[in-house]
């Protein structure tokens, strides 16, 4: 896969975030959009293998646009400087726990989990961790797991206890989170290596267990 060619498109375009300079180049654009797609084609084949509720998603779906909307944005750059794609068995990781694969240079990563759900299924996840909590730690500790990811992101995290759980509960560091995500940086490097997509697909059978877990509370 042309990972070099794909990352050297998004460095150029970082420089040159206009619309003029992107129809000059639609070319390339092109090809790193098609040259990505092969490439989720592939992850996708790979994680039907161990999840097969995957089975009969179209791969050309589930890429986002590299277009931004820039209505209520003060940046105006009209283009995105990543390609990502997510992945889950209703797409793009709607409110449903799967993965996400990112690519950009010097920002590369797989991520998976669940990310904002509403409030709804926020409060069920909560709950299922407040149930239990010990099932949360067996996977978050396992020694497979620990290999990729360190715990959940902390970017989307309450200061103070949610509503309904006491400020000593023993899980509270969990309870305050608003996004259950988990992620794994990969270097340029090891996105051009022709080993990358063996170690995604290691990354995302550790993760497996984790979003068995927040599927099941949500259910």
């Amino acid at each position: 896969m042309d990972f070099p060619q794909i990352l050297k498109f998004l460095a150029a375009l970082k420089k040159h975030n206009d619309r003029v300079w992107f129809e000059k180049n639609k070319d390339q654009y092109l090809q790193a959009k098609e040259n990505f797609e092969l490439f989720i084609e592939q992850f996708l084949n790979e994680l039907i293998q161990f999840n097969p509720s995957l089975a009969g998603l179209n791969p050309k779906k589930l890429p986002f646009r590299i277009y931004r909307d820039v209505r209520f944005s003060k940046d105006k750059s009209p283009y995105k400087v990543n390609m990502g794609a997510g992945i889950s068995p209703g797409g793009k990781m709607m409110q449903e726990p799967g993965y996400y694969l990112h690519i950009e240079p010097g920002g590369c990563f797989l991520a998976g989990g669940m990310y904002m759900p509403d409030p709804s299924n926020l409060s069920k996840i909560r709950q299922e961790i407040d149930y239990n909590g010990d099932k949360l730690e067996k996977i978050l500790k396992d020694k497979t797991f620990k290999k990729w990811f360190s715990g959940f992101d902390d970017f989307d995290k309450m200061k103070t206890a949610p509503k309904g759980y006491a400020k000593d509960h023993p899980r509270l560091d969990w309870l305050r989170h608003r996004s259950y995500i988990v992620s794994h940086k990969f270097t340029d490097a090891e996105v051009k290596d022709k080993k990358f997509l063996k170690k995604l697909v290691e990354a995302s059978k550790a993760m497996k267990p984790l979003n068995e877990f927040l599927r099941e509370a949500m259910e």
